[in-house]
């Protein structure tokens, strides 16, 4: 009997509708190694336990998030349990993430993951997700002393760029959106270090792919990038 067709169960909170999320978790046959796409990265954990949970380090751990069950039916119409499973929903390209799983109350490193990490200041073991390819998706200099500037949102959105290298004047250049959600502009920028902001509307928007941020001397709170 094949398997033809696979939904989450009732208690799923979370909408995955989406088309490309739906075809990902569709076409998992057993749990494995976390998979990376350019908006989620899934994990996955075996059926036989009666609560997975998942906690991250950019939240310190202090929040666990728990795995829904995919289901899947077969041709007579019997449903089985096929994995368990989380979704993060990227909110913005990441070259790392550290996290770790709970089993039924029981920390523990993933096992379907090879790639951990052992801290020594805490005796444990953490499971690393990297995603090498995401690094250039980022705000940064170029070879050339231009920067590269990178928003990721919503499609259709007009997103401007103001620093100090426009006196923060809103309207001197606006971000080409490139792919839906992915704005991009290249600017020439002789040596320095220089304060930004994006904004849509009137509302000033930080840098989410810059972890580099300070306030200003007039008390704003802005991107730092230098240029060498």
């Amino acid at each position: 009997m094949g398997l033809c067709t696979a939904s989450v169960t009732a208690a799923e909170k979370v909408n995955y509708q989406n088309f490309e999320l739906d075809l990902l978790l569709h076409n998992i046959e057993k749990p494995c190694a976390p998979i990376v796409t350019d908006d989620y990265i899934i994990f996955t954990a075996d059926i036989h336990n009666r609560f997975v949970g998942i906690a991250f380090d950019f939240e310190n751990y202090k929040v666990i998030h728990p795995f829904q069950i995919m289901n899947a039916t077969d041709d007579e119409g019997k449903t089985s349990r096929k994995y368990m499973f989380y979704c993060y929903n990227r909110q913005h390209k990441i070259s790392e993430l550290r996290y770790r799983l709970v089993f039924d109350g029981l920390w523990a490193a993933d096992p379907l993951n090879p790639n951990k990490e052992y801290d020594e200041n805490v005796n444990l073991y953490f499971s690393k997700v990297e995603d090498p390819g995401s690094i250039r998706i980022s705000t940064e200099t170029t070879d050339d002393d231009s920067v590269h500037f990178i928003y990721r949102g919503k499609s259709g959105q007009k997103v401007r760029l103001s620093g100090t290298f426009t006196n923060w004047d809103p309207w001197i250049y606006t971000l080409n959106e490139t792919s839906p959600g992915f704005y991009e502009l290249k600017l020439p920028l002789t040596t320095g270090t220089y304060y930004y902001n994006y904004l849509i509307g009137m509302t000033a928007i930080l840098d989410e792919t810059n972890p580099n941020k300070a306030y200003t001397a007039d008390g704003r709170s802005a991107n730092v990038i230098k240029v060498n």
